[in-house]
């Protein structure tokens, strides 16, 4: 076991969805943290992936709070993702591919994680166990493909474990104790999955994915920096 530091705060990125929600409840019940702070597009500040500014504006306010409150920031996950809206659906064939829609794809699943990274990571503690942790997917597993399909969503989630792994380095001479990971949360039962979710395969609930990702993030050390993991800390293939 290697625990947070009593009295942090815990940041949750994407805390409107279903699993950012749950997120949220669970770092309030671990008793780890003195506060856990949301933010999202309906947040205040509001932090929008798709514009760097409001990324550098929300991590201002972060970096003003933690100085007005004596606070390290101990924890930040980033549960933000994006698989479909009513324009785009994932590509069973590469006759599907659309410019568009792959930009959008990797506009959420990678650009704004790696600006969340260049703007939050500066602001973890330089002593003690800190994470910033990305959720990410099995899917974008290189190696675990095996079905093919899901271009634009696969690719983007490749590159972002990409991110993480190339971040987790340069964090590792800055801040040693801390460490950078990308987590798959399993397959929950979110807008996000639930019309893809297939009969026989394990569904969570928001709630048990949140609990299980918690008591992994409670787990790991330094050591873990840098490693795509599930939500119960199996080394997933790159």
């Amino acid at each position: 076991m290697s625990p947070f530091p009593q009295g942090g705060l815990a940041l949750i990125i994407g805390a409107q969805g279903g699993i950012g929600q749950a997120l949220t409840r669970h770092a309030d019940q671990l008793g780890q943290f003195t506060q856990t702070i949301g933010l999202s597009r309906h947040s205040n500040p509001p932090l929008d992936l798709l514009t760097e500014a409001s990324i550098a504006e929300a991590a201002t306010h972060i970096g003003q709070h933690l100085k007005q409150h004596e606070q390290a920031l101990r924890a930040v996950i980033v549960a933000t993702g994006f698989l479909h809206d009513p324009t785009g659906q994932p590509e069973k064939s590469w006759q599907q591919l659309n410019a568009a829609h792959m930009a959008h794809s990797f506009a959420v699943n990678v650009i704004g994680p790696a600006l969340l990274a260049k703007h939050f990571l500066p602001l973890l503690p330089s002593d003690g166990k800190a994470v910033f942790a990305v959720l990410s997917a099995k899917v974008g597993s290189i190696g675990d493909n095996h079905l093919g399909g899901w271009y634009s969503y696969r690719a983007a989630k490749a590159a972002l474990n990409q991110v993480v792994r190339t971040a987790s380095v340069e964090l590792k001479r800055k801040k040693p104790q801390a460490l950078c990971v990308a987590m798959h949360p399993g397959t929950v039962n979110t807008d996000l999955s639930a019309p893809f979710a297939k009969t026989g395969l394990q569904v969570q609930s928001p709630d048990e994915a949140a609990a299980a990702l918690w008591a992994t993030l409670g787990r790991l050390d330094a050591s873990s920096s840098g490693q795509f993991l599930n939500q119960h800390g199996d080394v997933l293939p790159w």
